[in-house]
């Protein structure tokens, strides 16, 4: 495999690798829609870990603690068939954990929360949002003593604006940022700015976006050199919270090739502004890699939190699928 060592995006990145489907159902299965969802709720089993570290870009496992940490049996209050694409954000020391519940009746996502003390052991609460569309990717943060979530919401043809009218469990629609469909939107504030990576192929998951705007509601602008990457599900699709720490900036990247989530590759940008972009592959990279249990076939997200001490903790997660005979 050829590394990506640095994209200066007045250009596109290719590979020959395409994202193909994790499971390969017999023929007199597969031949519907609805049998592949089936499948797909049944057979692909995601969890949630706990990962610290040195740096960003370096973590491993947590010692002295066994993941996963959270699974689909410790949502009480709907059956779900997997836990997915976990964020954190610590409040009044305590830690919140939301994450993809993927409700098995409706086969639609919902939004789940999990507390604890400590990040290590987690104590599950309750689905605090749900639509009547699929919801996933969490992605919640604070900003001038609110607290907001942006989750993925493609089939509503929008990016939308979570408000916590009471954290952690009451949760508002307060704006439609980006009109369109959109994968695994990732927002941070850089240089008083605020900027926003999203996939605009989201079942392909081969097309990265970039937007900026001077407000969080907006107007969202399109960056120039947007998209900034095309046809490479290697390297596109966002992995979790963008990470900007001493004035450096980190974006993950979910590794779609072979089969989307295989694991996670990082990125430092060494440019950002409204006229110009620049990143390379982080040094070490892929930080996450499958293991041999629970995220034996593949992980695709990462949230890493800098704690007091100066170490990093995160929540990540990781898929293992039982054989199909």
């Amino acid at each position: 495999m050829k590394e990506v060592d640095e994209h200066k995006f007045n250009s596109t990145d290719r590979t020959s690798g395409r994202a193909t489907s994790l499971i390969t159902a017999h023929p007199a299965v597969a031949q519907t829609s609805e049998h592949v969802d089936l499948l797909d709720g049944l057979l692909k089993t995601w969890s949630i870990g706990i990962y610290v570290g040195e740096s960003p870009l370096r973590l491993l496992p947590a010692p002295g603690i066994e993941n996963p940490v959270l699974t689909q049996s410790n949502v009480s209050d709907v059956p779900v068939s997997f836990v997915a694409d976990p964020f954190m954000i610590r409040a009044d020391d305590a830690w919140y954990m939301f994450f993809e519940a993927k409700n098995a009746l409706t086969r639609k996502g919902e939004i789940g929360m999990a507390m604890s003390q400590n990040a290590f052991d987690w104590s599950y609460c309750q689905i605090v949002l749900a639509e009547p569309f699929h919801l996933s990717y969490p992605y919640v943060f604070e900003y001038a003593g609110d607290y907001y979530m942006i989750p993925e919401t493609l089939q509503a043809n929008h990016i939308r604006l979570y408000r916590a009218a009471s954290f952690p469990f009451e949760w508002i629609h307060c704006a439609d940022l980006i009109d369109g469909t959109f994968a695994d939107s990732s927002v941070f504030r850089f240089d008083d700015r605020w900027w926003m990576f999203a996939c605009s192929s989201p079942f392909a998951h081969d097309v990265l976006r970039l937007f900026f705007a001077d407000s969080l509601p907006g107007p969202w602008s399109e960056h120039p050199h947007s998209p900034l990457i095309r046809d490479n599900p290697r390297i596109a699709r966002p992995a979790g919270r963008v990470v900007v720490f001493n004035d450096r900036v980190i974006r993950y990247a979910q590794d779609c090739y072979p089969r989307y989530g295989t694991q996670v590759r990082a990125f430092e940008i060494s440019e950002l502004t409204p006229t110009s972009y620049q990143e390379r592959e982080s040094e070490g990279s892929p930080v996450l890699r499958p293991g041999s249990d629970w995220n034996g076939q593949g992980m695709h997200h990462i949230d890493p939190q800098l704690n007091p001490d100066g170490k990093w903790i995160a929540c990540v997660d990781g898929r293992f699928s039982p054989a199909v005979n």
